[in-house]
């Protein structure tokens, strides 16, 4: 008789469990495997690093550019990196991306033109080189493809 007093109480167990897993999942907000991942933001950030074009460049070739002043030990840097991939492959073939890591010597004098007063920084320059648009931190990727929709509008 024990048995099947137990048995209704098990089954409500599991459906209970089953619930609270499927609700669980169901309400995670896009969170993958790779993103929960402490590594992946910075994997994205050096792909998005290796994909940009040299600052010389982008200053020479008559196009608008987007600098990005970063770190590999931001997390706000690394966050933001799938969004540039984003808007890069977006936008690619129209306007310059470089990106500039704050830690090494060689960009200071950027970072001081530039004002740069936190990472990620990023600068959308027109064509002539001239300051269009600046942000400090995380841009939402319709914020930023806007932003550069406008600067493309300008040329």
């Amino acid at each position: 008789m024990m048995d099947r007093q137990k048995k209704p109480t098990l089954i409500a167990i599991a459906v209970v469990a089953l619930f609270a897993i499927a609700t669980l999942f169901l309400t995670r907000s896009g969170t993958t495997l790779q993103s929960a991942s402490p590594v992946s933001g910075l994997v994205a950030l050096k792909a998005t690093a290796q994909e940009a074009i040299p600052y010389e460049t982008a200053l020479t070739n008559q196009k608008p550019t987007i600098i990005e002043f970063y770190a590999n030990w931001c997390t706000t840097c690394q966050a933001l990196a799938p969004t540039l991939q984003s808007v890069h492959h977006q936008f690619g073939e129209q306007v310059n991306f470089v990106m500039l890591n704050i830690d090494d010597p060689q960009w200071q004098e950027p970072v001081q033109q530039f004002h740069v007063n936190g990472v990620p920084y990023l600068a959308l320059l027109n064509a002539d080189r001239t300051v269009a648009r600046t942000f400090v931190g995380k841009v939402p990727q319709q914020i930023l493809a806007k932003q550069v929709t406008e600067l493309l509008s300008l040329t």
